[in-house]
């Protein structure tokens, strides 16, 4: 699979230093911010294929910074993070646009399966998919 670029977007800091850190040591190129403003402000000077966005966040939440994301960068795939208690958000967020949800804690196999879909699905839109 070619390289593809990952943003994770989570106030949690140890959660986001640990999931870039695991991604790449799978080689995956990523970086993390822990806003939905910084997230914005990152699709200024990077264009990820594929962002990880979690939808409880003080400030901006996921679900305001998916609305964003999606008017900057429509065809980037997003996949909301929720904890049990939202999620309807997930559910919201996937009629934003959002390529799917999953719940915290998220086992790191699931997440790059679920990575690798969403980018294969934006490959597919951009009409450079394998398919």
């Amino acid at each position: 699979m070619e390289k593809f670029q990952v943003l994770i977007v989570d106030d949690e800091l140890d959660f986001l230093e640990t999931i870039v850190k695991r991604l790449r040591a799978r080689n995956i190129e990523v970086s993390g911010v822990e806003s939905g403003y910084l997230a914005l402000e990152a699709l200024d000077s990077r264009n990820p294929d594929v962002i990880i966005l979690d939808v409880k966040m003080p400030g901006m939440d996921g679900i305001e910074t998916l609305k964003e994301i999606k008017k900057k960068k429509p065809l980037t795939e997003v996949i909301m993070l929720t904890g049990h208690a939202s999620v309807e958000s997930g559910i919201q967020g996937m009629q934003l646009g959002a390529f799917d949800y999953l719940m915290k804690p998220i086992a790191l196999d699931e997440l790059l399966e679920k990575v690798r879909q969403a980018y294969e699905r934006k490959l597919t839109q951009e009409g450079r998919g394998s398919h």
